[in-house]
């Protein structure tokens, strides 16, 4: 499917300028364009539909796992040594996935969340690997498979109906199969667009270079005219539209705290970044031994948190998006120790399955970032709704490296305006932490990924 870019636009003639508007208006001009959004529109049909059944069993096996067969053996809740045997399931059969199957199932979450390298071929791999991890208790979310399940498949359907491939056609229909599969996982089309526009690196670092100061400097003047609207009384007459709720009015106390709390954060998440790159270097050498080793050892966190704090290992071996609602429902719910042991934990656990597992970093890391919030809320002036949005905002733009991604998630999850500042503060804060630090090991895949994504 040939693709024209901005290369293609015609030349500008002598002593005249043609603008970017000019450019964009010849493009869509084009019929190769439209045909790609044509297409573009009527794959997102049959890949929203098998996304969404795909989720559907995802679910369904987890709870059949975690809820219905331990009630049948007697159970009211999983036991401790429950995810141990679930683990090691779950690693035995990634390992052969790894080892055996086109794509290696998926690139390694410790790599990053990107949509390079997707194909066709690699699908059932990534199928498989996924509904291995997830279920069964990996501390990963389902939003990289669905990236490579929605790529693949519109890659097929483009070889389907014989579409000539260029590389600009390929990139395009990759990007749109991936956000017609994630799509309703966030619940807003938004998120996707906005994510799909970071992960592809559309505008490469320059993009950051603009964003960054944009996003730190409407994140300042949000809180100064939040500051002198609120200690004033004066309005400005700025564009809004207001719900009949109540969130929380921020104060000094939750910006400063915010910002500390992002640092930290920040400095964390980094680090569990270069865990997760080390355990994949780890399992490289050894894939199918070393990945059952790591999936049994996030396994036995899983059994120790249970064991330490009496609460189900389901706090620690699972995506956390549940746990999130949960912790979101009723945080005092949890006390200092159950805070401290589910990021201490998890944390670990996450460290393992980032660099053996198949699966995505986003749910993991806004929970532990919600858990560090809510932890820290008791401070002099600090809310409870501000620090677990300035939480889950630093630990995703620290661990994904896409921090306006991570505003738009967190704002969008929240549903309300009046934590946007500190979400976008604490966001950059931790971006630039994390940027700031000792890089560690590259990203390594596995050895057996770059020949069978070939293949």
């Amino acid at each position: 499917m040939t693709v024209p870019n901005a290369s293609t636009a015609p030349a500008e003639e002598p002593g005249t300028e043609t603008s970017e508007a000019d450019h964009l208006r010849d493009l869509l001009l084009k019929p190769a364009y439209r045909k790609v959004l044509v297409f573009s529109s009527l794959i997102g049909i049959p890949i929203s539909l098998a996304a969404f059944w795909f989720l559907v069993g995802l679910h369904e096996l987890e709870h059949v796992m975690w809820a219905d067969l331990p009630d049948a053996l007697g159970y009211d809740s999983p036991p401790s040594w429950w995810p141990l045997p679930l683990l090691a399931v779950a690693g035995v059969i990634v390992g052969l996935v790894v080892t055996h199957l086109p794509g290696a199932g998926g690139h390694v979450p410790a790599s990053g969340l990107h949509s390079g390298g997707t194909s066709a071929r690699a699908v059932p791999g990534v199928i498989i690997a996924a509904t291995a991890s997830l279920p069964l208790g990996a501390v990963l979310g389902p939003e990289a498979p669905l990236i490579a399940l929605g790529g693949g498949l519109a890659l097929l359907f483009r070889t389907l109906v014989r579409a000539p491939a260029t590389p600009e056609g390929t990139a395009l229909l990759v990007a749109a199969g991936a956000s017609a599969a994630i799509s309703a996982i966030f619940g807003n089309p938004l998120i996707a667009a906005v994510l799909l526009i970071e992960v592809a690196g559309v505008g490469g670092p320059q993009l950051f270079v603009v964003l960054l100061p944009a996003l730190l400097s409407s994140g300042v003047g949000a809180v100064t005219f939040t500051g002198f609207g609120h200690w004033t009384g004066l309005e400005t007459g700025n564009l809004s539209v207001r719900f009949p709720t109540a969130p929380p009015r921020l104060d000094v106390g939750d910006v400063v705290w915010s910002i500390l709390l992002a640092v930290a954060i920040g400095a964390l998440a980094h680090l569990v970044v270069i865990g997760g790159r080390l355990t994949a270097a780890y399992v490289g050498s050894s894939p199918f031994v070393r990945t059952v080793i790591c999936a049994v050892a996030a396994g036995g966190c899983a059994a120790l948190y249970t064991l330490v704090t009496g609460r189900t290992p389901v706090d620690v071996a699972s995506s956390g998006q549940a746990t999130l609602a949960d912790l979101a429902s009723d945080p005092h719910a949890w006390g200092v120790g159950a805070l401290l042991g589910v990021l201490l934990f998890k944390s670990v656990a996450y460290i393992l399955c980032l660099g053996s597992l198949r699966g995505g970093l986003v749910f993991p890391v806004l929970f532990l970032g919600a858990a560090a919030g809510v932890l820290l809320s008791p401070l002099p002036g600090f809310g409870v709704i501000p620090a677990a949005a300035a939480g889950m905002a630093a630990g995703a733009a620290a661990v994904l490296r896409l921090p306006v991604s991570s505003v738009a998630l967190v704002v969008l999850l929240l549903g309300n305006a009046e934590t946007i500042p500190v979400v976008i503060l604490a966001a950059v804060t931790a971006f630039v932490v994390s940027e700031l630090l000792p890089t560690g090991p590259a990203a390594a895949g596995r050895p057996h990924e770059a020949k069978q994504a070939a293949t």
